[in-house]
């Protein structure tokens, strides 16, 4: 999640709510304990075998191009936000009740306690320079990630507030109810054949 020079292909995810699986960047089929569709968007609760998250919660939102989670962080964990704000391309499904997508566009805005940043310029940039990302969409990935931080900004760092006043309401599992997965639980886990290699540089 920090800034690097070398081009990365854009992270994707799929999201199949019937089957009540997502498809993970690196092609994992991770189980979802909870799929949600609103106006707003797709709610998702699953746990993970992350070493510094063991629960995640992420809110995918078509209208600003922008994926909200909440990473529950293991003791001792990296991370230091609350919120973490992928800027993205996210596709629901032309049919009801089939499966969404996203295509990751590398910037991230991260708001920790009352503070916002932007991470991941650098990526962006390699990004572009080796043509895996068109000027457009980076000047359209750019401007929604700026619009964000404006946005948290002038709302004293609250991101929900911010989304609530254009109208999106986020609500999250209480801490107490979810089901944490053990670190390395899923070392054996099936992967997607050919999955992260999509889309890589040519």
């Amino acid at each position: 999640m920090s800034d690097a020079t070398a081009a990365k292909p854009p992270k994707r995810e799929l999201f199949d709510v019937a089957a009540g699986v997502n498809i993970d960047p690196k092609g994992y089929r991770r189980p979802v304990d909870r799929y949600r569709e609103t106006p707003a968007g797709l709610y998702l609760a699953r746990g993970s075998d992350h070493r510094d998250f063991h629960y995640l919660e992420s809110w995918l939102l078509p209208g600003p191009g922008l994926r909200v989670s909440r990473f529950h962080r293991r003791p001792g964990s990296s991370y230091d936000f609350d919120l973490y704000l992928d800027v993205a391309e996210i596709t629901p499904p032309p049919e009801p009740g089939g499966p969404w997508r996203s295509r990751d566009l590398y910037l991230d805005v991260v708001v920790a306690g009352d503070r916002v940043r932007m991470e991941d310029a650098g990526e962006l940039t390699a990004a572009v320079s080796a043509g895996i990302l068109g000027p457009a969409e980076a000047a359209a990935a750019i401007d929604r990630g700026w619009r964000a931080v404006a946005g948290i900004a002038a709302h004293g760092g609250d991101a929900l507030a911010w989304l609530a006043g254009a109208g999106l309401r986020l609500d999250f599992a209480d801490p107490d109810r979810i089901r944490p997965v053990p670190e390395s639980a899923w070392a054996d886990a099936g992967r997607v054949p050919g999955w992260a290699a999509a889309g890589r540089p040519r």
